[in-house]
C-alpha cells in the first residue's frame, strides 16, 4: 500500500530525492529482546511512495531486534528545529535489487565499511584499525566492490506519518497521516 496522496506530496517537498548523495540521518527505534526501547542514528537510503528505507549489516543488533519485532518508528530532524517528521510503521526486508542498487550509491567510505564493520575490527587498537583500513583500500578497487553477503536493506511501511513545522511568525503546526482499515485519515493538530 502506498501512502496518502497529501504525505506524498509532503515527502515529495522535505526530502531529497534518492540520487541525491547527501543522504540525511534519522533515529530509528526498536524494541529489544525485553521490550524496552532501543534507538540509533542511521541514514535514511532512499524512499518511495511505499515507504523509507535503510541498510545495514545482517550480524547488528538491530536486525535481530527488526527479526523479533518489526515495529518501528523514524526520527528525521532538519537543522535548526525548522521540521520534523515521525514515521510509525512496520519494518519488512527489502527486495534484493533494491538493496544492491543503495549500495551502490553510497559513498567510497560507506562501502568499505560495509565489509569492515566487523566486532574484530571493533576491537582492535585505533592504529591497528586505521592499519587494517588502508590495507584493504590498496587491494581493493572500492567503487567496483559488490554488497558483502551481510549488506541488508528494510523498508518502513508507513501505519503514521507526522509532519511538524516551526513557525517563527507563529504557532508550529503538525500534520497526521494515520492508516488504520486500509484507509489513510489526516489530522491536524497542535505544534
Amino acid at each position: 500500500m502506498t501512502v496518502a496522496p497529501e504525505a506524498l506530496a509532503l515527502l515529495r517537498e522535505w526530502l531529497p530525492g534518492n540520487e541525491d548523495p547527501d543522504r540525511p540521518r534519522m533515529q530509528l527505534a526498536t524494541l529489544d529482546e525485553t521490550g524496552a526501547p532501543d534507538v540509533r542514528t542511521v541514514l535514511l537510503s532512499e524512499w518511495d511512495e511505499t515507504g523509507l528505507y535503510l541498510h545495514t549489516d545482517a550480524n547488528s543488533r538491530k536486525v535481530a531486534q527488526l527479526t523479533a519485532s518489526p515495529a518501528v518508528a523514524l526520527d528525521l530532524l532538519w537543522p535548526g528545529f525548522a521540521r520534523q517528521l515521525v514515521v510509525q510503521g512496520t519494518a519488512e526486508r527489502a527486495d534484493p535489487d533494491e538493496e544492491r542498487s543503495a549500495y551502490a550509491r553510497r559513498s567510497p567510505y560507506l562501502r568499505q565499511l560495509a565489509w569492515q564493520n566487523t566486532h574484530e575490527l571493533a576491537r582492535a587498537p585505533r592504529e591497528e584499525r586505521e592499519r587494517v583500513w588502508a590495507e584493504f583500500q590498496a587491494e581493493h578497487d572500492i567503487g567496483g566492490l559488490e554488497p558483502p553477503a551481510t549488506w541488508i536493506g528494510y523498508r518502513v511501511r508507513p501505519t503514521r506519518l507526522t509532519f511538524w513545522e516551526a513557525n517563527p511568525a507563529g504557532p508550529s503546526h503538525r500534520v497526521e497521516f494515520a492508516l488504520a482499515g486500509g484507509t489513510w485519515t489526516r489530522s491536524d493538530l497542535p505544534g
